[in-house]
């Protein structure tokens, strides 16, 4: 190990290097080594904290992230990876603050501006987040983002939208195996030098957030000759009305009925007559568009609620949805989840509850064994679980909507037909929390997770592979590289 005057510069060089060449846990060592020479060294708090940050090690990022502001309170890049890593625990008025105090520091720092737009966006005010978000990607639309691999990447054009409505691809777009450009779409313009890349994947999952991003989206692909996961035309049509209206003429599946109406519409006088004229009857679900899990979801009893539950949804324009009673004849609703990856569907869950809206993290699962065993005959037998008509149907709703990447929720009515929620391309793969009553669920969860490396190395190997055919002829490791992963 290195010692004397140039110690640190030269630790600092050597972990740097390492981190480069993939030898993420050797670059630790050094990082650590320094640290324990410099507790408070400014660049080895922040990279320490930024590579355990990559890894999805949250917990053990943050006292490093933290020392680095309390040594450096001045300093942007420590305030903002804070921020940042603050932002992903939902810690918003916190990091919020930490975004204010770098742009205390530095006006024109973009990170900083870029933090606060996610933050004030999440916040609820939206018109200042979009000034920062102006000042974040203007001119400034392509960020890179590290690579720590020990082989050449395959490099990944990557779409995203500024507002939101992402898809979660930290967990199958590794810094070991790519090299990720990340495309800030609504402040890309024509004369932008995009660089080469041997994949493009499109992660701007929710049209009825982010259509504008999509569009831009859309008019990149005569930009580009490289493969394409989750062509923006195609996620551009699973709007959630959209999403009714497509696969209501699949066989064996139970659309809702779902507009989007303005709140002065729903607010009017007339409204339960506007809504019967548009076919709804009570019960009925009202939604404000863009949000996921649960948020500003309601269920609507009676004409007498509507004013009520429209004062607690965020939104100028709402989602009307007719309410589909899964609830079989032991009085519980089970809301399925499969995944669609390159043409194939994954079971991920079935969660069993005696609540309308459901999701697993919130349903009658772990405290349930019959509940649980329920779960993991679906996930052992999906066919058999579901049983030959809802089979078919989801192997045409995948067809129909052609989606690289996607899931469908649903139930199932008592002659087996699918009951459908929602299909589209934002839904995540969640790993299992450990102990031993969700080891079941590990097995099925690491299939859709190499289903999807899988078909984004073939995807980008094919180009690389015709690239490198004369040039170099060393082939990528598939296995190898998803053990790494």
């Amino acid at each position: 190990m290195r010692s004397g005057l140039w110690a640190a510069p030269a630790l600092l060089q050597d972990g740097r290097l390492m981190e480069q060449e993939g030898r993420v846990e050797e670059a630790k060592v050094i990082y650590l080594a320094l640290l324990q020479d410099e507790p408070a060294h400014r660049e080895a708090l922040n990279d320490l904290g930024n590579l355990l940050f990559a890894q999805g090690k949250n917990a053990a990022a943050r006292p490093y992230y933290e020392a680095a502001v309390a040594s450096h309170p001045k300093d942007p890049m420590s305030l903002v990876n804070l921020g940042n890593l603050l932002m992903k625990l939902r810690e918003l008025t916190k990091a919020r603050k930490l975004f204010e105090g770098a742009l205390d520091v530095d006006p024109h720092y973009r990170p900083a501006h870029a933090g606060m737009s996610f933050a004030l966006s999440d916040l609820g005010d939206s018109e200042v987040a979009a000034e920062h978000r102006r000042i974040a990607f203007q001119d400034h639309c392509v960020v890179s983002a590290p690579y720590r691999g020990a082989q050449p990447p395959i490099t990944v054009l990557e779409l995203v939208s500024t507002i939101g409505g992402n898809i979660r691809t930290q967990e199958f777009l590794s810094d070991r195996i790519f090299k990720r450009f990340l495309v800030a779409t609504e402040f890309y313009h024509p004369g932008t030098v995009l660089p080469p890349h041997d994949l493009v994947v499109n992660a701007i999952g929710d049209v009825d957030v982010a259509d504008d991003a999509l569009a831009v989206a859309e008019s990149m692909m005569g930009r580009t000759g490289a493969p394409v996961i989750n062509h923006p035309t195609a996620v551009r049509a699973t709007s959630r009305c959209a999403i009714a209206e497509r696969l209501a003429g699949v066989a064996n599946v139970v659309t809702p009925k779902t507009v989007l109406l303005s709140r002065d519409l729903l607010e009017a006088e007339d409204a339960e007559a506007v809504l019967s004229d548009r076919g709804f009857e009570f019960p009925m679900l009202l939604r404000s568009p863009g949000f996921h899990g649960g948020e500003h979801f309601v269920k609507v009893e009676a004409g007498a609620q509507l004013r009520t539950a429209l004062a607690d949804l965020p939104g100028q324009q709402l989602l009307v949805i007719q309410y589909l009673d899964a609830r079989r004849r032991d009085g519980k609703i089970r809301k399925y989840r499969v995944m669609m990856v390159d043409g194939r569907i994954y079971p991920l869950h079935v969660a069993v509850s005696w609540n309308w809206k459901i999701h697993y993290f919130s349903a009658e699962m772990a405290d349930h064994a019959v509940h649980r065993a329920e779960d993991a005959a679906f996930l052992g037998d999906m066919a058999g679980a579901l049983g030959p008509r809802a089979t078919v149907a989801l192997e045409e709703i995948q067809a129909t909507l052609g989606l690289d990447y996607g899931g469908i929720d649903f139930g199932l009515n008592e002659d087996g037909e699918v009951l459908l929620f929602e299909a589209n391309a934002t839904m995540a793969v969640v790993v299992p929390d450990k102990g031993e009553q969700w080891e079941y669920r590990r097995g099925p969860v690491e299939t859709i997770y190499k289903a999807v490396w899988m078909m984004l190395m073939s995807r980008g190997r094919k180009v690389r592979e015709e690239i490198w055919r004369d040039s170099n002829p060393t082939a990528i490791d598939d296995e190898a590289l998803i053990g790494n992963a």
